[in-house]
């Protein structure tokens, strides 16, 4: 069977609940953590953590791009970008790379600033520390989704383009008619069309939010 671009779009309607999931479990590991004392520390650490899950979440969003360039992608088909009204930071890799390269950069923010840091915050008790690694682990959901779906898809390449929410998988295997639940199938292509998009882009939409944000929480650091 000739190879063929096989295009997915992510559900976020179906994909929402997993984080919503995460989230409870995440919350649930906290209070076993600090016990008796977990609604102070959490009020006490609150601000600092909304100060720092931005840039928390960039920091995620660039473990996703080093690991696709050590394991094969050119930095230079690396795009950045923020669009909050579809509810993502992204990292797009902009052409074709293997399967184990895609694998890996999906769990890499999930361990080294999830697992990883979790265990640290913990051993060396610092809530800020474990309240930025929980919340990035229930980011993940859609990471670890997309790694649950391609891990069982054996003989692939992997490409993005300019949706940040849709991604190409260029195989001879037939998944048009595959259950992947939490991703949609939109169809196939012979070629993608990559347009050559800025370094980084941020939608007008983000950066008046990210504005926002920020005005909050210095009023809010300034305050307190």
């Amino acid at each position: 069977m000739k190879k063929k671009y096989y295009i997915f779009k992510i559900n976020n309607n179906t994909i929402g609940v997993y984080p919503i999931i995460l989230l409870v479990v995440c919350c649930i590991l906290f209070f076993l953590i600090y016990r008796e004392n977990s609604m102070k520390i959490f009020d006490d650490n609150t601000l600092l953590s909304c100060a720092l899950i931005i840039p928390y979440l960039i920091l995620h969003e660039l473990l996703h791009s080093f690991a696709y360039v050590i394991h094969g992608a050119k930095f230079k088909n690396i795009t950045y970008g923020i669009v909050l009204e579809k509810g993502v930071m992204c990292c797009l890799c902009k052409q074709n790379i293997k399967r184990k390269n895609i694998l890996i950069s999906l769990l890499y923010p999930f361990i080294l600033i999830g697992i990883v840091t979790l265990i640290i915050g913990i051993i060396f008790n610092i809530p800020v520390l474990v309240i930025l690694s929980l919340l990035n682990i229930t980011g993940c959901a859609g990471d670890l989704t997309m790694f649950y779906h391609l891990v069982r898809i054996k003989n692939f390449e992997y490409s993005e383009f300019d949706d940040p929410t849709s991604f190409a998988l260029y195989t001879n295997e037939n998944l048009s008619s595959r259950k992947m639940t939490g991703l949609d199938y939109v169809g196939t292509k012979d070629k993608l069309d990559i347009k050559d998009f800025r370094k980084l882009y941020l939608s007008k939409s983000s950066i008046l939010l990210l504005i926002f944000i920020a005005i909050i929480i210095i009023t809010g650091l300034i305050i307190e």
